[in-house]
């Protein structure tokens, strides 16, 4: 039996109080072709819980996952191994249930674990504070955006053509609310990055440079000049990270000038997890701090001297007036954030470093082998652990012809870019501590094979 718990004239009410004349208009921002228009064809009507069972295994049956042949897929979702501890803890019912602590003296844990986490991110990313994280890298990204607007009071965005571009469609989405003003472009198929450019391109009107690092074609570029150039203008640098193990072996943003750092986490932690949830990185300067939006556990003294943890800035609007809210998002990616710092606990500075070792030097092997199959070449000068392949042909219908046989070699950049045929034979190649000499032997076989 269906819950219908509101009646027609409840609904009638709650649209004449919204202005609206019927339900439709709640939804005039869903393009046509999205929205449903009766049934769904080829669904039936009903089916036992058993058969729907069945129906979906033999569904899942059908997908390759990560872990059954070379993977070499990344493009700011990467796979490294996750340590079976990690899991475990995250489990215990402690942490599993935990949510916002509004009563510290209840909830010491929880604080603490937030603070070791933001300062475990702050290290990592060369800043002086980071928050109790955001939902993912994207919606990070943008948050920093907005930041940038409030401090400077400028309106415009010049974002890197390296920038993923699923964080610039999250921003473009959100501008349109804002009326911000984002000046972008695809990226070429060149080893140098459009920082130059960049640095040329800042004017009075501009609140914010962004840029990522390594960038959406693994290319990596000293971020200090860009700096200068910003600060020199009064504008924000901001740098997005999407792959963090590789801080364990370039230099961090914040290091190079960055005024706001932000990132995706899931590479340490987390797990790939059918695309989340995942975790926002998300850290800054020190005088920037309350524009920083999300939270902030800080550590101090209680009465008798003891050391704690309270809950110190919280500028969301579940805590303040909605006027004065740096941001609308309502939590915080708890459960992965405690994933992430267990597992940077494990790993330790020298264990970071020594797993961004192994994912670099497999990365070179990986470029090496598959530089040499005829029609290949590799396109970066400098790179971590992605690097990015010229291909004689289209990339994307290679990439098909390599599942079928196997092997999952990457992204294509006619994928990423579907209206940008000059991207088209570019290929993404991801290398982690999880791929063996095997997989890349397999690979560069398969790629040889179906470009013959």
């Amino acid at each position: 039996m269906r819950y219908l718990p509101l009646t027609s004239d409840d609904r009638a009410a709650m649209l004449a109080a919204v202005g609206a004349a019927s339900i439709d208009d709640l939804f005039v921002d869903v393009p046509a072709a999205a929205r449903l228009d009766g049934a769904i064809a080829g669904l039936p009507d009903h089916a036992s819980e058993l058969a729907v069972e069945r129906h979906m295994a033999a569904l899942a049956r059908r997908n390759m996952a990560a872990g059954d042949g070379p993977f070499f897929l990344g493009a700011g979702a990467y796979r490294h191994h996750v340590p079976a501890s990690v899991d475990h803890l995250i489990q215990r019912g402690e942490f599993l249930t935990a949510y916002t602590p509004y009563q510290p003296e209840i909830a010491q844990g929880t604080l603490q674990m937030l603070f070791e986490f933001q300062s475990q991110v702050a290290r990592l990313f060369g800043t002086d504070v980071a928050n109790a994280s955001m939902y993912d890298g994207s919606t990070a990204c943008w948050e920093a955006i907005v930041m940038a607007r409030r401090i400077t009071r400028r309106g415009k965005a010049l974002l890197s053509t390296g920038l993923h571009p699923h964080y610039r469609s999250v921003a473009r989405t959100m501008a349109k609310y804002t009326g911000d003003v984002l000046v972008d472009g695809d990226p070429a198929l060149e080893p140098g990055t459009d920082w130059a450019a960049l640095a040329a391109a800042i004017d009075k009107e501009v609140s914010c440079v962004v840029v990522q690092y390594p960038d959406i074609l693994g290319r990596i570029d000293d971020m200090s000049v860009l700096a200068t150039a910003c600060q020199a203008a009064g504008a924000l640098l901001i740098a997005v990270v999407t792959e963090p193990v590789a801080l364990g072996l370039i230099k961090a943003p914040g290091e190079m000038g960055a005024d706001i750092v932000v990132g995706e986490g899931q590479a340490i932690g987390v797990g790939l997890q059918f695309g989340g949830p995942y975790l926002g990185l998300f850290g800054c300067k020190a005088k920037y701090v309350r524009q920083m939006p999300g939270r902030l556990c800080g550590e101090t003294v209680d009465a008798n001297g003891k050391r704690g943890f309270v809950l110190t800035l919280s500028t969301r609007e579940q805590h303040i007036r909605r006027e004065k809210a740096t941001s609308n998002i309502c939590t915080n990616s708890g459960l992965c954030a405690l994933a992430f710092s267990i597992h940077m606990t494990l790993l330790g500075e020298a264990g970071l470093r020594g797993l961004a070792g192994i994912n670099h030097g497999r990365a070179r092997a990986a470029a090496a082998a598959l530089a040499k199959v005829p029609g290949v070449s590799l396109m970066n000068e400098s790179f971590f652990n992605e690097f990015t392949l010229r291909l004689p042909v289209a990339a994307r219908p290679i990439i098909h012809e390599l599942a079928e046989k196997g092997v999952l070699g990457g992204v294509s950049l006619g994928r990423l870019y579907p209206d940008n045929d000059a991207l088209a034979n570019g290929l993404v190649v991801a290398v982690t501590e999880t791929v063996t000499e095997e997989d890349i032997a397999a690979f560069a076989a398969a790629l040889k094979e179906v470009l013959a």
